[in-house]
């Protein structure tokens, strides 16, 4: 074989191999943030694990208050959010579909208080920094203010994410009686007891469940890719369980924490293997997301309900 005919027959075989390695390589962008629930994503990305299921994912860093946004403009076409936040969105016209659940906090998020305050009852007339009205912090608020005879009328709500509320508390900023925050910046305060102490956990008041979703479009279109998504998830929760110093150095680095630091923050949390994903979305999933639904309504967060069976898609958990 000359030269030349060497080069067209490699050429040649590129040429039929291109278009199945473009198949395999479906590109998808997530949008998380740096809550320790969601670094099997992260995981999943950094250790291959997605890309063996032939995917190139991209993750994007985006505050939840603006996460739906991103997905509306089609910056991204996933995310992870918790629960009630799916059904924000939907009500407000951003259509989403959940396929599988991340995790379930066990005292990873929580209200941190001052001294002064010694029951939830005390929070009347006080201030509270909580994230944006549609955010996992401002509603388990609502929620646990709700469990206690009271509603986010009672309170005045300062907004600050997560992290700048937990560290006005640290700091012991002035005005700011209460905040609602979650690991990692919840250990921080765990680490200062001086700074206020921990009035509730997500162990009293057990209303934060995070979920993996995308818009009905990616999934219409890119159903392989869904399930290769959900594949990479149950993969990387096996690997934690497999290889845990490795898989948290990997998660532990993303949010600027030492392996055993986010040890210790995973310790407040449940990640849901497959087995967890079907039992949880055999009842538990519409049971609360009707709770949740109820309680947005009240609070003012939607107008009214969206379509309530379409906000997940259980065909992926398989």
């Amino acid at each position: 074989m000359t030269s030349s005919t060497l080069v067209a027959a490699l050429a040649a075989a590129a040429a039929l191999l291109s278009p199945a390695a473009q198949a395999q390589d479906t590109k998808v962008a997530i949008g998380i943030s740096g809550w320790t629930g969601f670094a099997p994503l992260t995981l999943a990305k950094e250790a291959g694990l997605f890309k063996k299921h032939g995917l190139d994912v991209s993750i994007k860093k985006i505050p939840q208050k603006d996460r739906h946004l991103a997905i509306a403009s089609g910056d991204i076409q996933c995310a992870a959010t918790t629960v009630e936040t799916w059904v924000v969105w939907n009500a407000n016209g951003v259509a989403t579909t959940q396929i599988f659940q991340l995790d379930k906090s066990y005292g990873a998020d929580g209200m941190v208080v001052k001294p002064h305050i010694t029951k939830i009852t005390d929070l009347k007339g006080k201030t509270v920094a909580a994230d944006a009205p549609g955010t996992a912090g401002y509603f388990g608020l609502a929620w646990i203010l709700k469990k206690n005879g009271m509603s986010v009328k009672d309170v005045k709500v300062v907004n600050m994410g997560p992290q700048p509320a937990a560290n006005a508390m640290i700091a012991g900023t002035d005005g700011i009686d209460a905040a609602m925050t979650y690991e990692p910046y919840l250990g921080a305060v765990r680490a200062k007891p001086e700074a206020g102490k921990i009035i509730a956990t997500t162990l009293d008041y057990p209303m934060v469940m995070d979920t993996f979703g995308c818009t009905p479009k990616f999934l219409a279109e890119n159903p392989k890719a869904a399930k290769a998504l959900a594949d990479g998830y149950f993969d990387a929760v096996a690997m934690i369980k497999a290889e845990p110093k490795k898989s948290f150095e990997i998660m532990g680095a993303d949010v600027k924490q030492t392996a055993e630091a986010f040890e210790k923050s995973q310790a407040y949390l449940r990640w849901q293997d497959r087995e967890a994903n079907q039992k949880f979305f055999a009842g538990e999933h519409a049971q609360f997301s009707k709770e949740a639904a109820d309680l947005l309504l009240e609070v003012g967060i939607i107008k009214a309900l969206p379509d309530m069976g379409k906000l997940a898609d259980t065909r992926f958990l398989k």
